[in-house]
């Protein structure tokens, strides 16, 4: 996240020891790992809802595209129907003029 080795951590906490005393440090640190814990929880939940939108989005266009499929494979067998009809009753109407002849 910040790159920050044991060293610099290190140097950080005498530092605060020196600055803040023995007695306060105790305290200090179980505030600092407390926040610390509270921002690494915020951003794995905004990393969770960003990789759950995206995972979303690409369901979304899969599901786009299997419909656009789907709905043309319906109207290409609605048509096939509808052309079958027609020429049933065109085969109809042929048969019942034929005899009256």
């Amino acid at each position: 996240m910040f790159d920050i080795g044991f060293w610099e951590f290190a140097l950080i906490g005498i530092i605060t020891l020196i600055v803040v005393g023995p007695e306060r440090m105790p305290e200090i640190a179980k505030t600092a790992g407390r926040y610390i814990g509270k921002a690494k929880r915020f951003i794995a939940k905004i990393q969770e809802d960003i990789n759950d939108e995206i995972e979303a989005d690409k369901l979304k266009s899969h599901l786009d595209l299997t419909d656009k499929d789907s709905n043309i494979v319906e109207i290409v067998d609605e048509t096939k129907e509808s052309i079958d009809k027609i020429k049933q009753d065109v085969n109809k109407i042929v048969n019942f003029k034929s005899p009256q002849k």
